[in-house]
């Protein structure tokens, strides 16, 4: 009896690998269209990378024969979430950008938006890579935010963009704290200034206020005489910035009020 099942599914598997054979060489476009439909929605059901692979074969083929007519728009569709379901993200950024370029109308506008926005986030690299893909990644993500104040994947949107915000913001700090670990003091200075200004709110904010200081206090106290006064007082303002946006109990708080005694044991030589 075992044997027989055995048998018999073996039997259909080929019949249906053979069915498949057969309508991916025909040149029949609706026998295609409908096949590769019913691939896309049993690969969606049983979650098949294989069985979606089998359906782009297809939708491949007909996607350029379908333009302009009227069962193009679901067909683009499917075509580009196929991409997605396979997590190939920039053929699937790019497909649904064109679906909604192509279909700005359709019921599927918005979700293709999001769609194509989250492609390019799941493409972000880590943060210490070239970020121009996170770059790209939030203004897709903003695109959407601005197009659908509403919609349905509001709340990822605005997650994702977050996250991605605080990507970049770590990539621009770790770069100045490399400067300072490297004992490029003057770059240091100039790199965690930048970064102050451009991401006031980060969660790494304290920290550069913090080796802003240390960077200007190691480049003062490691100065010719000549410039040693004009870059302690610039070390001494960096710590009143400090001190007044991050109290006592603050993370760096005692190791700067040490730096900060020695800094004025040596202004009062001058």
């Amino acid at each position: 009896m075992k044997k027989g099942l055995l048998l018999l599914g073996v039997f259909l598997m080929l019949a249906s690998c053979s069915e498949y054979q057969k309508v991916l060489k025909s040149d029949d476009a609706g026998k295609k269209y409908t096949l590769a439909e019913e691939l896309y929605n049993q690969a969606i059901v049983e979650n098949s990378k294989s069985t979606f692979r089998k359906a782009l074969r297809i939708f491949e083929q007909i996607v350029p024969q379908y333009r302009g007519k009227p069962q193009g728009e679901k067909l683009t569709f499917l075509y580009a979430d196929t991409y997605y379901q396979l997590g190939d993200n920039q053929l699937a950024g790019y497909q649904f950008e064109r679906f909604v370029a192509s279909y700005p109308n359709s019921d599927k506008a918005e979700e293709a938006t999001f769609k194509s926005a989250k492609s390019y986030y799941l493409d972000s690299p880590s943060f210490n890579l070239d970020q121009a893909e996170t770059v790209k990644a939030i203004g897709e993500l903003q695109k959407y935010i601005d197009k659908y104040p509403n919609g349905e994947f509001l709340d990822q949107a605005n997650n994702y963009v977050a996250e991605l915000r605080i990507k970049l913001e770590k990539k621009a700090y770790e770069i100045a704290k490399q400067y300072h670990h490297t004992e490029n003091y003057k770059s240091a200075i100039v790199a965690f200034n930048n970064f102050i200004t451009e991401y006031p709110g980060s969660p790494f904010r304290e920290a550069a206020f913090y080796f802003r200081f240390d960077s200007a206090y190691e480049l003062a106290i490691n100065s010719y005489e000549v410039l040693m006064q004009e870059r302690l007082n610039t070390a001494k303002g960096y710590y009143t910035n400090y001190n007044k946006y991050y109290p006592e109990g603050s993370v760096y708080y005692e190791q700067i009020q040490i730096n900060n005694q020695d800094l004025e044991s040596r202004l009062q030589n001058f």
